[in-house]
């Protein structure tokens, strides 16, 4: 009960990093171009590769409990994402309201390496 309490916590906590650096970083991330996308995509893959792979150590769980743990914390963080994409123009007003889809995508595939790198056992 603790563990999915902390993990829950966690979500939560990453939901709201990432809303915060979006609400004040936003436009230096949405430029226009090909090599952008395809570097945020990729510092994406990058970062929940790693929140994969360390945030079971941080949160203290057993290795028969990375992957649960993971899937605890994305819970919130992709509804709270869901909900952002959803309301993109409300959350974020000085972004181009066009970019939901890109901001929603880009969420995905962080929670989908975050998830992969549950996976990995050392």
């Amino acid at each position: 009960m603790r563990m999915m309490l902390k993990s829950l916590g966690a979500g939560l906590l990453l939901a709201l990093l990432v809303h915060s650096g979006f609400f004040f970083f936003g436009t230096h991330f949405f430029i226009d171009g090909r090599s952008p996308f395809q570097i945020n995509f990729f510092g994406g893959a990058a970062i929940g590769l790693l929140l994969g792979l360390i945030l079971p150590q941080i949160l203290r769980v057993g290795p028969g409990e990375r992957l649960r743990a993971i899937v605890l914390v994305l819970i919130p963080f992709l509804m709270w994402e869901a909900a952002v994409t959803s309301h993109f123009q409300v959350f974020f007003r000085t972004l181009n309201p066009v970019m939901d889809k890109v901001y929603g995508a880009l969420m995905l595939w962080g929670a989908a390496f975050a998830l992969i790198g549950g996976l990995i056992r050392r």
